[in-house]
């Protein structure tokens, strides 16, 4: 019976994600259904925390309550609520039922009913089935029955966002755990074991330094490692250190007083002092001049800064997180960046996994990007075709989860531009991916050699990196990431370098 095996579970060690899905897979086994999805409500948006029988990229979204009317009916009610089968309001899950061997269909019968744990609303559980008649009336009766053990079995894994989110409604703001940016999805090994470590390094005040290919999402990272440290209540201040110009990079950072140059008709602190009590987030810290390195220097040591113009310094508590795309260790023998900064900001060094190493999260992500699209565009549904998902899981992603958002976005669009309705179940199949569209090097210019004169050393050495780049993309069958790892350079610095070339 259903209440022996949750009651068995309750009462056997197990891992919480495990727990949870075990769940689901016996709801969906007692009520003979196509898909149960358990949801944890965070800031207005539903997500599933355990799910099965609907496709995997579904696990990414997350169903923003106003949007969803059923979902909306469900949370409103402390009863178990059932949508009759010729209901008007659209199901959340129309199209995403695991039934691959047919077109996706919509949802026929759907019921569900809100969770509450310690009176607060927890989130929704949700049962679906594609044929009308699948919740009779018992079943309604059973689910609201069993509504008390299924929040018995929530309670006991007792997931650590939850107590995490628990703990700062009580702060002094009585907030909610912030969404969105500081929302990390995925579930493989890698994401789990780089969370693992975090989380101890961020309650410490050592520097972080966050290393990892462009848009690998280092600014999530860094998000995230605010938000679970001692200063989770003051700001974070953001600096994106590549945007600063040369000239006005030492008053951005530390402010500077009235007349310390042309233009500056009155006083203005610096970022140090926007974040002081908070953390400091340094994006692409590679890219700061020389001059502004050393001031910076002073800052991490000291805990001074110095506006630009004045007499004193000031003192400021901040921690600092930095993150680059560069190799920081090359720069500081090409003398680019000074050793003594890059050994301050990296005490603790971490590599962020890029997309094409983090398995099957890449189909969890783009359920993250869909379900934007679908509210973003006005749709009712809108999923990936199975050909679909094998050819994002077979591509390499050189621009990882910025460039998979591109590529969804794109291909939504693209798909509405050929006619497609907003109120039909729309899927995108893998020609509108368009990841096999690998622009082929560009014919190389004959060397200035060949009309007689001899090449300038510049003119050598463009022709002589052109050939490499060309020689690697063939090694790998036209695929920048792997080019760059052939020819051990950052692959962001081989694109602006083939750029330069006239390669792209």
């Amino acid at each position: 019976m259903l209440e022996e095996g949750l009651l068995a579970d309750l009462v056997t060690e197990l891992p919480n994600a495990i727990r949870l899905q075990r769940l689901v897979q016996t709801l969906r086994e007692r009520f003979q259904c196509g898909a149960v999805g358990l949801l944890r409500l965070d800031e207005g948006a539903l997500r599933p925390v355990a799910a099965v029988g609907l496709v995997h990229e579904a696990l990414g979204r997350r169903f923003e309550v106003a949007s969803h009317p059923r979902l909306a009916a469900i949370l409103a009610s402390r009863e178990p609520t059932w949508f009759e089968p010729d209901s008007r309001l659209p199901d959340p899950y129309d199209g995403l039922l695991d039934e691959r061997a047919g077109e996706p269909l919509p949802v026929h019968d759907c019921m569900g009913a809100s969770l509450w744990l310690e009176g607060r609303l927890w989130g929704a559980l949700t049962l679906d089935a594609l044929h009308a008649g699948t919740f009779d009336e018992r079943a309604r009766r059973d689910l609201q029955r069993y509504t008390l053990l299924i929040e018995a079995a929530v309670r006991v894994t007792r997931l650590e966002q939850d107590n995490r989110a628990l703990r700062q409604s009580h702060g002094p703001a009585g907030s909610q755990a912030l969404p969105g940016p500081q929302e990390i999805l995925g579930q493989s090994p890698a994401i789990s074991e780089l969370l693992g470590e975090l989380a101890v390094v961020a309650d410490s005040e050592l520097p972080v330094l966050l290393l990892g290919e462009t848009g690998v999402g280092k600014e999530l990272f860094a998000h995230w490692l605010h938000q679970h440290s001692r200063r989770r209540d003051k700001p974070l201040v953001h600096v994106n250190c590549a945007a600063l110009p040369e000239s006005l990079a030492e008053s951005e950072l530390f402010g500077h007083v009235k007349g310390a140059f042309s233009g500056a008709s009155s006083e203005r602190p610096g970022r140090f002092e926007a974040a002081n009590g908070g953390t400091l987030f340094l994006d692409e810290v590679g890219e700061l001049p020389l001059a502004v390195q050393a001031k910076l220097l002073r800052a991490l040591q000291n805990g001074e800064i110095q506006r630009l113009g004045a007499d004193k310094p000031r003192t400021v508590d901040v921690r600092i997180i930095a993150a680059t795309n560069r190799q920081l260790r090359d720069s500081v023998g090409a003398g680019h960046f000074r050793a003594d900064l890059y050994h301050r900001l990296s005490v603790y060094p971490v590599h962020i996994p890029p997309l094409r190493e983090r398995g099957n999260d890449l189909l969890i992500l783009a359920g993250h990007f869909l379900e934007l699209n679908r509210a973003r565009l006005g749709l009712r549904s809108v999923r990936l075709a199975p050909a679909a998902e094998r050819a994002l899981l077979a591509y390499s992603w050189p621009g990882n989860v910025r460039e998979l958002e591109h590529v969804i976005s794109r291909a939504a669009l693209k798909l509405l531009s050929r006619g497609a309705s907003r109120s039909e179940i729309l899927t995108l199949e893998a020609e509108l991916l368009d990841l096999d569209s690998v622009a082929p090097a560009r014919p190389r210019a004959a060397p200035a050699a060949a009309s007689g004169t001899a090449p300038t050393l510049r003119e050598a050495v463009d022709d002589c990196q052109r050939e490499c780049i060309h020689q690697a993309l063939q090694q790998a069958d036209g695929n920048w990431a792997s080019a760059a790892r052939l020819l051990e350079v950052d692959p962001s610095n081989l694109h602006k370098l083939a750029r330069r070339l006239g390669l792209k």
